[in-house]
């Protein structure tokens, strides 16, 4: 009798670990089990142990591993500490999408396979908070662009961008061979939270998406498995399809 293989799990799903602390973090890394392999940790984590569970779920485990830290200080400061987290082997790391913060990355991270992805404009943000953050005047989506192309020119290897903008960025020139990485994804019928610039998972893939990181409607599901599952689903169905 043959034995049964487990299918690899799709790496374009990224689950949010956004739990208090280790403990519960691989908590849910068990329980999702196999069907996920490539997991986020944020600030939100970072003072829980998010970087020893970073470690862990990549040398342990196995798990391809983002770290969502948003660094944002002058060149010399992120140079070193993305220096410091190239160190430990992880895969994805944000930095905020100034070209001058990018660079700083890029050197930091330099002689490792660490992936610097720049942050365009934050998917829980509108027009009215831009203005009240002082952003230029535009709409939002031609400011994502000209900013990941603005990152891209500075060595960015993807952008953080709302779904939205996906099909935007993807039309640039400059993201031939970059990575784009959707937040603000969320299954139809799902709660938005505090998300304000959202599609589905197949509607981020076929717009342009290389990756999709989705959180809450996984972690806080009664089955987190089966709705990891049914994202999966949904990413390989017709309806994900880039046209040609």
């Amino acid at each position: 009798m043959s034995q049964a293989t487990t299918k690899p799990a799709d790496d374009r799903l990224i689950v949010a670990i956004d739990v208090p602390n280790v403990i519960q973090g691989l908590e849910l890394v068990q329980t999702l089990g196999p069907s996920v392999s490539f997991y986020k940790i944020g600030l939100g984590m970072l003072t829980g142990g998010g970087l020893a569970l970073a470690n862990e779920l990549k040398q342990e485990h196995g798990k391809r591993i983002f770290l969502d830290m948003k660094f944002f200080d002058i060149g010399a400061t992120v140079e070193a500490a993305v220096r410091g987290i190239a160190q430990f082997d992880l895969d994805f790391l944000t930095v905020h999408g100034d070209p001058h913060v990018v660079r700083a990355a890029k050197e930091g991270a330099a002689g490792s396979d660490l992936k610097i992805l720049a942050v365009t404009v934050l998917t829980s943000l509108d027009r009215e908070d831009l203005d009240n953050s002082l952003y230029k005047d535009g709409a939002i989506p031609d400011l994502v662009t000209e900013r990941a192309g603005r990152a891209f020119d500075a060595g960015a290897d993807g952008v953080i961008a709302s779904p939205n903008e996906a099909a935007l960025i993807r039309a640039l020139p400059e993201s031939d061979g970059r990575l784009i990485v959707t937040p603000g994804v969320r299954p139809a019928g799902a709660d938005k939270g505090d998300q304000k610039r959202i599609a589905t998972p197949a509607q981020a893939i076929r717009d342009g998406a290389d990756h999709i990181v989705v959180g809450r409607p996984v972690h806080r599901a009664k089955d987190p498995r089966a709705a990891a599952a049914a994202i999966v689903q949904e990413i390989n169905s017709a309806q994900a399809s880039r046209s040609q």
